[in-house]
Order: structure tokens, then C-alpha cells, then sequence
């Protein structure tokens, strides 16, 4: 699964990377995103008639849930279901999103109960654009998102059996139009991308919510792991 992230850029530098009309309220950059929390994100927009950088809150709520509480639990929609579940089908028939990252946070039990906690992130430095949903509630109109979620390969699964679907930019417009062929729409990231992506050990800090700062991503000594 993914159960936090990372996503610390302006929203003047993802309307320019994803080319993409701002329309999203200013949101604080955040190395410890958890859920129900607003993010970010990159969607069609029937108004603008183009890509559109918007908010949301992480955690999707069906438009027939009878309130928002539900989102916690719907942070993730698998890649192997997400078409035909009820709760995400309508959304990945209809309104597919982009959720820029920095990256995203895992945790490998070493020994007992202690974890040592790891930062995927691009190599190179670049945003990560997470496969993602969204969806409107109440009469207030509430952007909820999802990210989808594939099976972990490479190092990555050495880490955790899941991961979010990455999706490189040859891609985003098919995943973003709507419809398509499920099959094609959720292939996982090619075996060149995936040795890309760097795992990072990092510090426990971040398994605390109300921790946040540049610092949780930063580098600590290896553990003997892999």
C-alpha cells in the first residue's frame, strides 16, 4: 500500500511540469502526507477544457457514502480490482487523476517490533505522478482521491509487496482522457523507470504523523537489510 508521502512542490512549479491550469488552493509542502489530508493533484477539467492542477482530500468517498468518515479507508484502490469495485469503477471509468510526489514511505520489520522506515523517490529528482482518482461529495462538492496501487518489483519489493502505480508522461494522456483498455491503462512501470527510483533509509520520525520537515527524507545509516 501507500500510506504516506511526500509532496513539498508549488503550485507554480506542478502547473508548469504537468502543463496545467492552477486552479488549486496554495497548500503548505508536506514531507509526511497521511490520510484525509489535502493534496494535490492533476485532472481534466470540463470548465477549462484542460489539465488542471486542483486540490482534494486523500481518501475517496463515493458520491452515495453518507459522509466523509469513510475516506481513511480508501486511500489506496488495487490495480486488480480498481475497474470492477464498486466503490472506485465509476471513477476509473470517468475521472482519473495525477497525484504529484516527491516520493512515498514504507516500513521493513528488522527484528521484534522495531521498523526501519525507507523513502522511494526518483533519482534524478524529479516529481513522481502517481495513477490516481478522484471523486466528488455532498452537496459541497468535496474532492476525494485515491492512489492506485500495483504489485512492488525490482528492489521495491524487497521493501514492500505493493506500490503506487507510477506513471511516466508518454502516459498521462490516455490515463486522464477516461475510458480505455483496463490491461493497457494499469501496466506497472517498465523494469528501466523501476531502477530509477531510489530506496532511501530514513529516520522513524516520519512514522509519527505530527512529525513533518525536509529531514524526514534525509538519509540515515544503512541497515543490513537487503
Amino acid at each position: 500500500m501507500c500510506g504516506r508521502y511526500a509532496t513539498t512542490r508549488t503550485n507554480a512549479d506542478l502547473s508548469s511540469f504537468f502543463e496545467a491550469v492552477d486552479v488549486a488552493e496554495p497548500l503548505r509542502p508536506s514531507w509526511n502526507v497521511a490520510p484525509t489530508d489535502p493534496v494535490p493533484l492533476v485532472r481534466i477539467s470540463q470548465r477549462h477544457e484542460a489539465r488542471v492542477i486542483d486540490t482534494a482530500r486523500w481518501g475517496l468517498v463515493p458520491p452515495w457514502a453518507p459522509d466523509l468518515r469513510g475516506g481513511a479507508r480508501m486511500i489506496n484502490a488495487r490495480a486488480e480490482t480498481v475497474a470492477t469495485l464498486r466503490s472506485f469503477a465509476p471513477s476509473f471509468a470517468r475521472r482519473r487523476c495525477l497525484i504529484p510526489a516527491d516520493g512515498w514511505f514504507e516500513w521493513v520489520r528488522t527484528s521484534g517490533k522495531q521498523k526501519q522506515a525507507y523513502y522511494m523517490t526518483s533519482g534524478d529528482g524529479a516529481p513522481l505522478a502517481f495513477a490516481g482518482l478522484w471523486s466528488a461529495w455532498g452537496p459541497e462538492a468535496v474532492l476525494t482521491c485515491s492512489v492506485v496501487t500495483t504489485a512492488a518489483a525490482g528492489n521495491l519489493a524487497r521493501v514492500h509487496d505493493r506500490m503506487p502505480l507510477i506513471l511516466p508522461a508518454d502516459r498521462w494522456p490516455d490515463w486522464l482522457a477516461g475510458g480505455g483498455d483496463p490491461e493497457q491503462l494499469l501496466v506497472p512501470l517498465s523494469e528501466r523507470d523501476l531502477e530509477a527510483i531510489e530506496v532511501r533509509p530514513v529516520g522513524s520520525e516520519v512514522g509519527n504523523v505530527r512529525n513533518n520537515g525536509p529531514a524526514l527524507v534525509k538519509p540515515v545509516a544503512e541497515v543490513t537489510l537487503f
